[in-house]
Order: C-alpha cells, then structure tokens, then sequence
C-alpha cells in the first residue's frame, strides 16, 4: 500500500509551458487522435471477428474506454502538467512505477509514429506518385517535428482542420450507406447478425470489442497537454468526454453503413472496407478516400509525436529520464529536446523496417498503462488536491482496471511475448534510474549508498 509522500521536490521541477489550448482546441486535439487512420481498416477486421453487426462492439469499445477516460479526466484535471500516466503513477507507487508506465507509453507512442511515418509512404501515397518508403518516413517526420517544435497551438490548429477532413470522409460513408439502403441495394438484416461459424454471439461481440477498443485509445495522449490548457479543471473533462462521445456515434453510425452496404465476407475480406462501401454505391472517386487516409495518417502522427514529446518532458521533469530532454525553445517554450530525441527514435525505427514487429504490442502496453492508471486514482484518494477538479465516481476505475485485464486476455500470446520484452526492458532500466538516484541522494546526504529502491521522494 503507497504511503503519503512528500511533495516532488524542487529539482524535479523544469520551465513551466505555455498555456495555450483553449476547449475547442483540446476537444479537436483528442477527436483528431481518436479518429486517427485505423478507422479506415478497422470496420473489416471487426466485421471478420463479430459478423455483420459492426456497430455493436464499436459500442460496447466505447463504453470500456470511458472507463478508462473517467479515471483520466480526474488526474488530468487534479495534477494538469505534462508526463500523464508516467506523473500519476510516480505520485501513487513512486518513481520506479511511473518509469515502467512512462516507458511503456513512450515505446507505444514513438513506435506508433514510426509506423504512422511508414504508412504515410506506402499504398495511399502510391495512389499520386511512388517513392521509396524510407525517404517518405524521415522528411515526413521531420517536417512533422517543425510542426510540433513550432508551438502546440499551431500543431493544434492544423489538427482541426485535419479533423474536419476525416470526420468529414467518414460522414460521406454514412450518407453513402443511407444511400444504398434507400434504393434498395443493401441488406438491414446485417445488422442483427451477431456471431461467426467459429464463435458464438457473446464470444464474438468480445472479440470484436477488443478490436474496436483499438481505435478509441489515442484519448490518453491528450492528458500530456493538460499544462498547456488555459483552464484545465473545466476544459479537459468536457473536450475529453465530448470527443470519445462523438467519435463513437461516427464509429457505430460507420459501423452501421458499412454493415448494411456490403456483404459481411467482402468486407472481412478487403484491407481498405470503406473503399468497398465507396465503390458499391458510386458517385465518389476512389482516390479521394487515399487523400482522405493521407490527411488522417499525418494526423495522427502529429498529434502522436506532440504527446511522445511531452511525455520524454514530463518524465525528465520529474527525473526518470536525462534532465537534458527539459530544455525548451526560449520564445516558444516548446521542449525541443523532447521532440528532436523522440524524432530520431522514431526515424530510426521507420527505417530499420521493424516497426511491423513491435506495432502489434501497442496496444498491450497501452493495457498495462491504463491498468496502472485507474488503480493510481484510487490511490490517490488520499491527497485531496486542489478544490474543484473532476472526480469520477470509485466504481469506474474499479471497472476500468477490470477491462484492462479482460481485454488482455484476448491479446494473441505471440503479442504477449513481444510485449513482455518490452516490459522487462523497461523494468531493468527503472531499476537502473532507481540505483542512480540512490546513490545520488546518498552522496547529498552523507549516508550509505541503499541497495533497494528506497521511498522516493515524489512519491505522495
């Protein structure tokens, strides 16, 4: 059981970012990295593990990830600095903790990038013009630093209208869908169809909803920019909340349209499913839904590489990672260490062609992230923190903490192997930060070097 800490000390603390974000921006910031370019292939893997009604573990996603967010927006809005999970964990279990689940998300967030980056110059740019996948990669990560490196409300900025674009693609495949059904062409009977010759109804809307879970994470990014937000106690629950709220009524609507529009079989079968609904109704060009994915891929990267960048800031800021990485441009006070370090990570694995190796544990180190989180809230009770931030009711993180683990074990044991190496690095560098500072406080105090990771003094 955590005991009461201490405050962080002082040297823990960096230059304090600028408040920019307004609610708007932030409900933009979070809709843009939910609705990311997963939506795109999504709908056809859901279709092959639940059957023909899409639109009920798209649902049933949507409900285990406001789980999750409950427990977000009261520790967003109790401590709004950047380093998210890694913060919240080092206040309830300490520093060794909270560097286990900094690097977790961290490594989930670089390798996204990477794999974003990767995409970027693959089938849908060949659509207009083919070049080497790698070239793609590091001047499109590059130019996406300048981007972030430039100020968050600039970055946010262009995600609204990268935002509008894909919630816009995807609200053609509804009307598309409407369309279809209102001249006779597709099939309503689909959307009752719940299960698979392999597997039962129950069997198959849980598979399903592990998938659909996929496509809601990106949520958890936007805690990372809470120190930027001019009123985080307001804004962050409303933006975050509004945000999953309206990408799951598009994601069940597309759910819906899809379903009704092609036959179950074709679309578990095609890699592009919203491209197959485009083609059976007509009336919109095919190359348009490659510019549409182009938009929401380079979206999602950038907004991606903006919460890697503060998360590496964060966890300095609080001393799990090289005090180097704190540094900020003087106007702009943007941290360019941050984001330069996190680049060159991600470039690096974009260019080794690994990525497709390690993309599949994303998701499991999110699990393992977001378990620690909901229990972290219950932890945190204790401190009362500043009046007037949100709080969730007790029985959400409970039920948070228990979908983690459900959802985890639907997760495939090959992805576990992965996943628990990347685990376990992660654990031996903690173990070696925990040394590190030991020794460090030992040499301050004048005591005896501990062996062990003695009470760290952030933790509260």
């Amino acid at each position: 059981m955590a005991r009461e800490a201490k405050p962080l000390p002082a040297d823990t603390e960096g230059p304090a970012l600028k408040r920019t974000l307004t609610t708007p921006l932030l409900y933009f910031f979070i809709l843009g990295d939910v609705l990311g370019a997963g939506v795109y292939v999504l709908v056809g893997q859901v279709a092959a593990d639940s059957g023909g009604a899409v639109w009920a573990p798209l649902a049933v996603a949507l409900l285990l990830a406001l789980l999750t967010a409950s427990s977000y927006a009261e520790l967003a809005t109790k401590y709004p600095r950047a380093g998210g999970a890694s913060h919240y964990v080092t206040r309830a279990f300490g520093p060794f903790a909270g560097f286990v689940a900094g690097f977790c998300m961290l490594a989930a967030g670089i390798v996204s990038v990477a794999a974003l980056a990767r995409g970027f110059g693959g089938d849908y740019l060949s659509a207009f013009v083919t070049l080497p996948v790698g070239l793609v990669a590091v001047a499109f990560l590059a130019l996406l630093a300048l981007v972030n490196a430039r100020g968050v409300k600039e970055s946010t900025r262009a995600n609204v209208v990268a935002t509008v674009i894909e919630v816009g693609g995807l609200l053609v495949i509804v009307v598309l869908g409407g369309w279809l059904l209102l001249r006779g062409d597709g099939d309503p009977g689909r959307l009752g169809r719940l299960g698979t010759p392999e597997k039962g109804a129950a069997a198959a809307l849980l598979s399903g909803a592990v998938l659909a879970y996929y496509s809601f994470v990106g949520f958890e990014t936007s805690v990372n920019v809470a120190e930027e937000t001019r009123d985080p106690r307001r804004s962050y629950p409303r933006a975050l909340f509004g945000a999953l709220a309206t990408a799951g009524a598009v994601y069940v609507l597309v759910g819906i349209a899809a379903s009704a529009a092609v036959p179950t079989a074709r679309l578990a079968a095609s890699s592009g499913p919203l491209l197959e609904v485009v083609r059976e109704a007509g009336g919109v060009p095919p190359r348009l839904f490659s510019a549409i994915a182009l938009v929401a891929v380079a979206n999602g990267a950038l907004l991606t590489g903006i919460m890697s960048s503060r998360l590496a800031y964060g966890m300095a800021r609080d001393g799990l990672l090289p005090r180097f990485l704190t540094k900020v441009l003087p106007g702009r006070r943007t941290p360019w260490a941050a984001i330069a370090v996190t680049t060159a990570l991600a470039m690096a694995l974009a260019l080794t062609g690994s990525v497709a190796t390690l993309a599949s544990t994303l998701v499991l180190l999110l699990l393992v992230v977001f378990l620690l989180v909901n229990i972290a809230v219950l932890v945190l009770r204790r401190d009362p923190g500043d009046a007037g931030h949100f709080r969730t009711p007790t029985v959400l993180p409970v039920l948070g903490a228990v979908s983690c683990v459900v959802l985890a074990t639907q997760v495939e044991g090959d992805v576990w192997l992965r996943g628990l190496l990347v685990l376990a690095t992660g654990v031996v560098l903690a173990a070696l930060v925990a040394v590190r500072r030991s020794r460090r406080t030992a040499r301050t105090s004048g005591a005896p070097a501990a062996t062990g990771t003695d009470e760290p003094a952030s933790r509260r």
